[in-house]
């Protein structure tokens, strides 16, 4: 019954954030039907839009903002707000995944709108292209507001590292997810610093730390291997631009830097693969075939010659 309860709660404030995202939307004058588009779209990180430029068709910086604010809190872990509602605001405050993420995007935000600068007039509108770019991105919803494509690469990798980051766990977001990178970052740390390795104001298990490097290492594997497949089927295109859609498949966030539909056939099923790995997850794959059940039978040991 406890676990029935906390589902409906959980629901609960889903359906109270998407209808709250298309009642705002609707107010900052999107049409009604365009607003229950990209409010699931938002909710549910799919970043598919009814408009051929996405968002970036409206041109409205207000709508921009709803958008990329309501994706970041989708990112969140909904155990967040299931504490807001049990008015625990200091577990909240104190949450080191919170914080980590809440830092990722505004590090991330700051230094592209820093490297954008000589693209746009005014450190308004680099932050304005920067901050919805960066929450969509590391979100893994897909909307876009500019042509990234010709922005700076440098600003093109911390995108590839946003999406292999990803939003937090417990959220609707895909990627590797922040939890496991924090849980990372914090192993190397005590590596240096001889300390026993702790996060989220307690003391992290063996197991907890083997499974985060696993996660971490086979999604790794997984966009090398895609990376790899497609620098072979397609050697007359940018190797940035190919690790950039391996990352975009493995992380479910749709975007592109436009290469996409010229890509032969068997690269598409290669990124089509990869998609579905991403979404349903390496370790899980790699459980459902090494994680088998006893048998009930076993056969007879015996001593044989070997050599």
């Amino acid at each position: 019954p406890k676990q029935s309860q906390t589902s409906k709660i959980l629901y609960g404030i889903y359906c109270a954030m998407t209808l709250a995202e298309v009642a705002l939307l609707k107010l900052a004058g999107m049409p009604l039907y365009d607003s229950f588009i990209h409010a699931f779209s938002t909710a549910g990180t799919g970043g598919f839009s009814n408009r051929n430029a996405s968002v970036g068709a409206y041109g409205d910086p207000v709508l921009e903002m709803i958008i990329a604010v309501f994706a970041l809190l989708f990112s969140i872990n909904f155990a967040m707000y299931f504490l807001l509602l049990c008015r625990r605001f200091r577990e909240v405050l104190q949450s080191d995944e919170l914080r980590f993420f809440l830092v990722v995007v505004g590090l991330s935000t700051a230094v592209i709108a820093f490297n954008i600068r000589h693209l746009y007039q005014g450190p308004l509108q680099c932050l304005r292209y920067a901050f919805f770019q960066v929450s969509s991105i590391i979100s893994t919803t897909g909307f876009a507001t500019a042509d990234f494509c010709l922005w700076p690469q440098f600003s093109q990798i911390i995108f590839i590292l946003l999406m292999l980051c990803g939003a937090c766990a417990g959220s609707t977001g895909g990627g590797i997810k922040t939890t496991t990178i924090f849980v990372l970052a914090q192993e190397i740390r005590c590596i240096f610093s001889k300390q026993r390795p702790g996060a989220f104001r307690r003391a992290l298990p063996a197991n907890a730390i083997a499974k985060a490097s696993t996660i971490g290492l086979l999604g790794m594997l997984v966009v090398c291997c895609t990376t790899f497949l497609l620098c072979i089927l397609e050697p007359g295109l940018p190797f940035i631009s190919l690790l950039f859609e391996a990352v975009s498949a493995y992380s479910t966030a749709g975007l592109s830097t436009g290469i996409t539909a010229q890509l032969c056939l068997p690269a598409k099923l290669v990124l089509i693969f990869t998609m579905y790995t991403g979404r349903v997850g390496a370790f899980t794959l790699l459980s459902l075939w090494v994680e088998r059940p006893e048998p009930n039978a076993h056969f007879t040991e015996e001593a044989i010659t070997i050599g």
